[in-house]
């Protein structure tokens, strides 16, 4: 069985706007300012912290006014865009391309993270003391996944599941990675499913999603071992409305791409999805991942139930 945690289910969204008096007008202006949407991957507080600052540059290096807002779910974001309420989003890959083909939203950047990486998969942990070692082991086990649209963190660890005739005797959503983290050191389920990173290659520091509860369980690597892997993933795109006026695209891009070349960006992007960088991209490089999802037989339609 299934349920859905919902850690604060009173709460739709949140609105970060911009304080400058708002003046009728096109789209970009005071009274219609351009709406960037964020994938609620990680805690909200600390996205629209770092949002403020983003969306700050923006309105100086392109003209433009800015809200930003950050859904209770993956699926909020998709459909913001069917909705005409997100202009932009910074979401993760298998909404995208849900937003895609339900609304024709366009990727024009992707998320570069450590060491340049422009892929990412998906991680299965267990504690250590688990008694669990392989994913064979985690058949009849309890596991925990981030949410119903999440590739990383539950699209493609269920359907490798699957595929592996491996049948968990419970499934939760933990709605983020690091809930899921958190889930599997307390002993609340046997298995997370979340999304993985490399380690620093010089100090051997963990870089996936257990370095985002290091903080409040600082032996967590030590107590939290990784069991396998999804394949690989496109990095998660920023996606823009299909209808936005294409000057209006450009200018922002430009703009983001230069941003995330300022120490102030760096930090401020890193410090809200672990971001290191931003590259150019374009919809057919998800075209692997639209693939997999076919041999699958994974169907949007599914999710948006």
């Amino acid at each position: 069985m299934k349920y859905l945690l919902y850690l604060s289910p009173l709460i739709l969204f949140i609105i970060i706007s911009s304080s400058r008096e708002l003046n009728e007008g096109a789209l970009g202006s005071r009274s219609n300012p351009i709406k960037i949407y964020f994938t609620p991957s990680v805690d909200a507080n600390k996205i629209s912290f770092n949002a403020h600052q983003l969306t700050d540059y923006l309105e100086k290096e392109t003209g433009y006014h800015f809200i930003t807002a950050i859904p209770a779910s993956y699926i909020a974001v998709v459909e913001a865009f069917g909705t005409g309420k997100a202009d932009i989003a910074s979401i993760n890959t298998f909404s995208y391309l849900m937003a895609n083909a339900k609304y024709g939203a366009e990727a024009r950047l992707r998320i570069v993270r450590d060491y340049g990486e422009t892929s990412y998969k998906g991680q299965f942990i267990t504690r250590v003391d688990s008694g669990i070692d392989s994913l064979s082991d985690i058949d009849g086990r309890t596991i925990a996944y981030v949410d119903p649209s999440s590739t990383s963190g539950y699209i493609l660890p269920k359907a490798k599941l699957k595929r592996l005739g491996i049948k968990p005797s419970e499934s939760v959503f933990a709605m983020r990675h690091d809930n899921v983290v958190t889930m599997v050191y307390q002993k609340q389920v046997d298995v997370g499913a979340t999304y993985y990173a490399p380690p620093d290659s010089a100090t051997g520091k963990i870089l996936d999603a257990r370095v985002r509860v290091e903080k409040q369980f600082p032996d967590v690597a030590k107590k939290i071992k990784i069991i396998g892997f999804t394949e690989d993933i496109p990095n998660d795109p920023w996606v823009f409305r299909k209808d936005m006026d294409e000057k209006m695209k450009e200018k922002i891009i430009n703009a983001l791409l230069k941003y995330v070349q300022t120490d102030e960006g760096k930090k401020t992007m890193y410090d809200i999805y672990d971001v290191r960088g931003l590259i150019r991209t374009k919809d057919s490089d998800y075209d692997g991942l639209r693939k997999l999802l076919k041999q699958e037989n994974i169907k949007f339609e599914s999710f948006v139930k």
